[in-house]
């Protein structure tokens, strides 16, 4: 059996034997893919119709599309707004909060352009509200401890830090909730966490389910906060963020974990955006971070203008079954970031790690179309930029799906996946396959490039309708078994033309692949050893200097990723060996 559930329903038990119809609030965006008689036939929830017109499409185009060219493709629209995180003016009039003071007095008695100070380490016991006031001044609610002890602007925190933050705690219900159409609130420096030995739902509640555009918050920023769930109890969610204008930047945000049902660092499904999530450190069990999910209640609304840089999104070992540390508690285990719902996603610079197969297959990363309880045809994933990331220690890679196969949705558009490092995906460890890339239900305009891969398995899975426009060049893969395989269709070439018709599919080195394969203008070394990398064994993927791909793709850069840039990020954000306990 495996489980699925909603953002906001407990998950349910459901067989893994194709046909068969799921609940309204069923969570199925990563979806197993077994093997079977043959090593093309995919055995996964609701596959019906899709399967049977992907093996049509493979016997009547597979020899005769011609591969074509991407130059009229349109390229993936990047945010078009921007949250305003920057520093605000001085403080009009101050504040203080004495230790066991009324806090929520102050923020009832504030005015725009005031700041809140609170005592390090001292206790405020809420719920607390937000209340919405007029003028367009920031109300900051800070600890009042000096700066030059306290981490500044750009340093992000950690647990390290907690006590020079005053606490902000509650139980039932969410510590802090904003009221509808709140604005312009920043808290710096404060640790909001559910009460000692409780579990909440969601600990930050940013706008509920709005309903109309004025009941949106807005102009709300978390800037070096602790936000966590309780260390042994958890919590279901971080941060809701159902409005716009909303930043949670330099923070920690933690301990988001439950048992039967999904839990988020940081989800957002009910606001327009735009969204920045940057330079954090986002841990969760289900869905690190997840942008849909649930309906929104105001139609033709998606998610939009998100950023999501610099940040290490990951799961500790503590929570995975035969790890060193292991807490003994079947936390809900799902993927490190997801898109249901969502358009204009710039995905940049970040550490991606630790997800296995347990409750879903293992894939790290879902763009995943959902109209989750079926309210909601609008929703769609598309211009979705996914860029100069390190995804590592994982099940799986990539999960895109086309449609939405349970209810009515848009087609998924315009993804791209650029100079990314995969290392470490797939194996006895996590489970789940390996594979690469995993492409269902024909979305449209996926380009693929300059990614440098280390997988146990295939490079691409397909099944379902062709995605008519799709580029897969300037990358370096491990072919392993099958390389490019999709549901009845010959491995390789054949794939591509019954999946992928005027595809664009070149300089590529596939390592341990077979020419005769594979279209014309791509790289075939017989083994990793033969790629020409600087020092494999110590995780250095560098192309050494005499390597013939250097500087031989199709933009006269070298094949893969920038990997040099790429273990420089991940030893600047410093985070996921001594965060997540994952040794090799």
């Amino acid at each position: 059996m495996k489980f699925e559930g909603g953002l906001n329903g407990p998950l349910r038990a459901s067989p893994e034997d194709g046909l068969r119809r799921r609940s309204p609030r069923s969570n199925a965006a990563g979806r197993r893919l077994a093997g079977g008689d043959s090593p093309f036939r995919f055995s996964r929830h609701g596959r019906g119709l899709v399967s049977a017109i992907g093996v049509l499409f493979a016997l009547v185009i597979r020899t005769v599309v011609p591969f074509g060219s991407a130059d009229a493709w349109a390229a993936a629209q990047l945010p078009q707004s921007r949250v305003d995180a920057g520093p605000v003016p001085a403080a009009r009039r101050t504040i203080a909060v004495p230790s066991g003071g009324d806090l929520q007095a102050a923020l009832d008695r504030a005015e725009a352009g005031d700041a809140i100070t609170l005592v390090p380490g001292a206790v405020y016991t809420g719920p607390f509200t937000l209340p919405k006031k007029p003028g367009d001044g920031w109300i900051v609610v800070r600890t009042a401890a000096p700066d030059d002890r306290f981490a500044p602007p750009g340093r992000r925190v950690g647990a390290a830090d907690a006590g020079l933050m005053p606490k902000l705690v509650a139980a039932g219900q969410a510590v802090l909730t904003a009221a509808p159409g709140a604005h312009h609130y920043r808290f710096v420096g404060v640790e909001i966490r559910p009460r000692d030995g409780t579990f909440l739902t969601t600990v930050v509640n940013l706008g509920g389910e709005p309903r109309s555009p004025d009941e949106f918050p807005h102009h709300l920023v978390f800037d070096r906060c602790y936000v966590h769930g309780d260390p042994a109890k958890g919590a279901r969610r971080g941060i809701a963020l159902n409005g716009r204008d909303i930043a949670v930047v330099d923070s920690r945000v933690s301990d988001f974990k439950e048992a039967g049902a999904d839990s988020q660092a940081v989800a957002g499904w009910g606001g327009p955006g735009p969204f920045a999530i940057v330079n954090n450190y986002l841990e969760a069990a289900g869905e690190n971070v997840l942008f849909g999910g649930a309906d929104p209640a105001i139609r033709d609304l998606v998610p939009a203008d998100i950023e999501i840089r610099r940040n290490v999104i990951a799961k500790p070992m503590s929570w995975k079954s035969g790890e060193a540390g292991f807490d003994g508690k079947g936390w809900t285990v799902k993927n490190l970031l997801e898109l249901k719902n969502a358009r204009r996603v710039l995905i940049e610079d970040n550490v991606l790690e630790g997800n296995w197969a347990q409750a879903q297959n293992g894939f790290a990363v879902l763009f995943t179309v959902r109209n989750q309880d079926g309210r909601a045809p609008w929703s769609v994933v598309e211009d979705v930029t996914f860029s100069g990331n390190v995804v590592r220690h994982a099940g799986a890679g990539v999960n895109i799906l086309g449609q939405d196969d349970i209810h009515p949705s848009q087609r998924a558009q315009r993804i791209t996946i650029r100079d990314n490092l995969f290392e470490d995906v797939g194996g006895a460890r996590w489970g789940g396959g390996g594979t690469l890339v995993q492409i269902l239900g024909g979305p449209g305009q996926v380009t693929i490039e300059h990614n440098t891969a280390l997988q146990t398995g295939n490079i691409v899975m397909a099944e379902g309708p062709p995605a008519q426009e799709f580029v897969f060049q300037d990358n370096i893969a491990l072919h392993n078994a099958y390389g490019l395989a999709g549901a009845g269709a010959a491995p390789g070439r054949g794939t591509l033309q019954a999946f992928f018709p005027r595809a664009v599919f070149r300089r590529n080195v596939i390592v341990g692949g077979e020419s005769g394969q594979h279209p014309d203008d791509n790289f075939f070394p017989r083994s990793v050893d033969r790629v020409g990398f600087v020092d494999p064994a110590a995780g250095d993927y560098r192309l050494r200097d005499r390597c013939p791909y250097k500087n031989a793709g199709t933009d006269g850069r070298d094949v893969g990723a920038d990997v040099g840039r790429l273990r420089a990020l991940a030893a600047s954000l410093d985070g996921p060996p001594s965060e997540t306990g994952v040794k090799p």
